[in-house]
């Protein structure tokens, strides 16, 4: 219903479009993909075009849906600025079929490179590899009718669909590096899975309980990398060395650091490493999710139980590495906007990936232009700035907001 009634969009609307001039070329590459069976030339749409619109879509509030971007294609001004013809709700909506979402990756690397670390934690000193984020949001779509139609006959009810989003979080330059997005059968998924295909060398991994795996423990250290994961708190664990607290240890409610044998004596696939167990203090809660709910809230008796193979990182630190866990969370709320996921623009996995790395792309985008780690409010004002609302002054005013008196500010918009 908010398709039908968007508002007409006017070439007055859309401004700031001289921003997109880079974008175009660095997503130039993409021309030709998936005009491999076009032999009569005859495209309209092209890959570079569409991730184009969408990000016109993620930086301007007056679209809101596949129809306002179908909308904003009919104006000369976004036609000449990105370089594309007037395109159908069909070509926007069937396109993506032929669209490769993995072509967006080096793209994604690319920019990466670009990045600087924006504000390094100097208590993080001692952990010497690169701390990376790992957690999985799931988003819902209402699918089209004749979908719905379709899946109500295959199973009795018309229900949403489901994905999810698994997420590796660079904290360093508050990005997320890698998004991988699997389809979720019933609010179920096996992240354990997908992160062993994600994991790389040379990072930290700070991780929640859901990954627990001795098999996804060995895996990370024989690529030599690290972890630091909450596990359940009925693991079983024989203790082989009490390690003494230090004050900055109790200050951080630490209540024990220990170096432990995980799992029991036939446990299948033990962690073929050292693993050390540091305690934290935690307030006891009982979960409030229901089941079938997607909620993945889960009981705590008062004691967070970290597991990790950093032997020589003081516990402190460890438990302050489990605390940036929470980044992510934040993180979701924001990228869950920038995405727009209210109206997701496909409901085709590949579509939804295509749609998920431009998002990637506009978190990078607004760290590059602003110095900056991307948050909603930043978002929200370089949205007005593109939309004529808000003048280059009033933004430079709330970026210089956001740096402490010592920090230099080095936006580049």
């Amino acid at each position: 219903m908010a398709e039908e009634t968007d508002k007409k969009i006017k070439e007055k609307d859309i401004v700031g479009l001289k921003y997109f001039d880079q974008l175009g070329e660095l997503l130039q590459q993409l021309h030709d993909v998936g005009c491999e069976r076009d032999r009569a030339d005859n495209r309209t749409l092209h890959m570079d075009q569409y991730c184009m619109l969408i990000l016109l879509y993620m930086f301007n509030p007056v679209v809101t849906s596949l129809r306002g971007l179908q909308q904003a294609s009919e104006l000369k001004k976004v036609q000449k600025k990105l370089g594309c013809a007037r395109a159908s709700l069909g070509s926007l909506s069937e396109s993506v079929a032929v669209f490769d979402s993995e072509r967006l990756k080096p793209i994604i690397e690319l920019l990466g490179e670009k990045l600087v670390p924006i504000a390094a934690d100097k208590r993080l000193k001692d952990v010497k590899q690169t701390l990376t984020l790992v957690d999985g949001s799931i988003v819902e779509a209402l699918p089209r009718i004749a979908m719905a139609s379709f899946r109500e006959a295959q199973s009795g009810s018309g229900k949403k669909m489901k994905w999810t989003l698994h997420t590796h979080f660079e904290v360093d330059r508050s990005i997320p590096v890698k998004i991988n997005v699997t389809p979720t059968a019933g609010g179920e998924h096996d992240e354990r899975a997908v992160m062993d295909r994600m994991i790389e060398s040379d990072r930290t991994y700070v991780m929640d309980r859901g990954y627990a795996k001795f098999e996804l423990f060995n895996r990370i250290v024989d690529l030599g990398s690290s972890y630091v994961c909450r596990i359940r708190d009925n693991s079983v664990c024989n203790i082989l060395e009490q390690k003494p607290l230090t004050d900055a240890d109790r200050a951080a409610r630490v209540l024990s650091d220990q170096l432990i044998s995980l799992g029991s004596d036939n446990s299948k696939g033990k962690p073929n490493h050292p693993v050390r167990l540091v305690v934290i203090e935690a307030k006891p809660h009982k979960s409030k999710g229901k089941p079938g709910t997607g909620s993945t809230g889960q009981n705590c008796d008062g004691f967070l139980r970290i597991a990790t193979n950093l032997l020589d990182v003081p516990a402190e630190i460890i438990a302050l590495l489990y605390h940036y866990r929470w980044t992510v969370e934040i993180f979701f709320r924001f990228f869950k906007h920038l995405l727009g996921c209210r109206h997701l623009l496909s409901h085709s996995q590949n579509g939804i990936e295509v749609q998920v790395y431009c998002a990637i792309i506009a978190c990078m985008l607004i760290s590059l232009w602003t110095g900056r780690k991307p948050t909603l409010r930043t978002h929200e004002m370089i949205c007005w700035y593109f939309c004529g609302m808000a003048d280059q002054e009033e933004l430079l005013a709330h970026l210089a907001k956001l740096h402490k008196p010592s920090e230099p500010r080095k936006p580049i918009i």
